[in-house]
This record gives C-alpha cells, structure tokens and sequence, in this order.
C-alpha cells in the first residue's frame, strides 16, 4: 500500500533551559502557529469542535486503587476498532480470566508525542511477548487514521486499535482539556526525550489527526491488566507526560502467567 504524499514534521533541536517550554521553532506545546504545526486543522479545512467536553477530567485517579473494582468488566463492554476496521470489544482482546494485558491509551494518531509512544511500545513488544502480556494500543479516530500511523511509524496492526468515539478514555476518567494539551507544565517531560520524539517523526503527517478537531484535547493513560483486575494504572497529565515504560515491565514481569 502506498504511503500517503503530505506534509510531514520537522523537529528542532531544544532550547538551552529545559526547564522552559519550547518556542514555535522547536517542538510546540502552546497553541500552534501558521508556521508551526496545527493539531486543530489540516491544509484546506476549517476547525471543527463539538460541544463534548472542552473543560479538564476532574477525575484524579492516578493508580489502580483509585478505580472501581469492576473497572475490568465495564471496560471490557466498550467496542473500539481493529486497524482493519472490524468491530471488537475489550474483553475479546485478552483471556479475562488470566491473561495480563498492557493497555497504552493514545491521544490520538496525529500526535507527534504519540508516535514516540508508539515507536517506545513497538521496541518493547517482544519483551512484553516474552513474558507472556498482550499489548494493546488504542488511539482516538478512525480505522483509517490508526493505519497511517501502522505505515508510516511503522507499528504493527494486530496490536493498534481506534476509539473513534473516545468511549475508553471515558470510561476510564481520562483528562480531558484545552489547559492539559497546552499549557500543562508535565508535557515539559518530552524534552528529555527529544532525540526518540525527533526519529520517530520521521514519516510523520498530520493526515492521521480525527476528522474531529475536539479529539486532540483528549489525554491518554496506560493500564496493566490480569484478567478483569486492574494492576496498574496511570493517567497522562498532559501532552507527552507517558508513563516510563520499565515500571510497565516491571509490574508485568512481576505477575505470574498461567
């Protein structure tokens, strides 16, 4: 399948003081500029919103205590989307008695932050596998846009899935907000990471962001499964703010595997 002509990303080096945000000449955390990249629009198109939510999540759980016990069950009733398109439901993605499942919540497939999430996952999917624990990633938009990411990164299908309608990120009490995808000082956290952000953009392109311009105010998480229990939980401050990955290894390898 042919890789989609548009325009891409290009990333500059960041400035001296971490401990300030970027300017619209580096990576863009603050609403973007003509000359930056738009998370709201695409070339000829114009800003869309819905009236859903456009004020924080004042949910605050933050670890796996924090949620209902039968978080397991309600999640496992949500439907999302294969990268193919086809329908399926959470609880048909893992044994829901004893299989472990790492669940990583994207904001969306046009995120540049998310694509170096993704690329993390796609470098730690055989030690996952190794140790006996599905991964599953689920981002906000269609079927459509979960495989340009699948392409371009690239990132493999069996593990990448859509939520077009931000129905887990519900459930789940995921932030939600102009101020956390902007202004929230945790997306500082990125710049650490700005090499791995810089190479995973490489074949990015805004094409992959929702047709629904409000979904780039939603936040993700990521969330440890065993069965229908709830392991380990922790929801994205803000834009980039991802939980390190060697605690998601750790707690995985930490479960024993029937």
């Amino acid at each position: 399948m042919a890789l989609i002509p548009t325009q891409t990303l290009t990333l500059k080096s960041p400035p001296s003081h971490p401990s300030t945000f970027p300017t619209s000449q580096s990576l863009s955390l603050s609403p973007p500029t003509p000359h930056s990249l738009s998370l709201f629009s695409t070339p000829n198109s114009t800003p869309r919103f819905s009236a859903r939510r456009h004020v924080v999540s004042r949910a605050t759980a933050t670890s796996a205590s924090d949620f209902s016990p039968g978080i397991g069950e309600i999640l496992g009733d949500v439907s999302i989307f294969t990268a193919a398109g086809d329908s399926v439901q959470f609880k048909d993605l893992w044994d829901p008695n004893e299989g472990v499942a790492v669940v990583a919540l994207l904001r969306h497939f046009g995120c540049p932050c998310c694509w170096e999430l993704a690329s993390a996952l796609k470098e730690s999917k055989e030690r996952f596998e190794s140790a006996g624990v599905k991964l599953i990633a689920v981002g906000v938009g269609s079927p459509d846009k979960a495989r340009i990411l699948a392409e371009r990164l690239p990132f493999p299908m069996d593990s990448l899935y859509a939520d077009t309608d931000r129905k887990a990120y519900d459930v789940l009490g995921l932030y939600y907000g102009l101020g956390r995808t902007f202004f929230n000082p945790a997306s500082a956290k990125v710049l650490s990471r700005f090499d791995a952000l810089q190479k995973a953009v490489k074949n990015y392109t805004i094409e992959a962001t929702p047709d629904d311009r409000s979904s780039v105010l939603q936040q993700g998480g990521m969330f440890v499964f065993k069965g229908k229990q709830l392991l380990y939980a922790r929801k994205d401050e803000g834009t980039g703010d991802h939980a390190p990955l060697d605690d998601i290894l750790n707690v995985c390898c930490k479960v024993p595997v029937s």
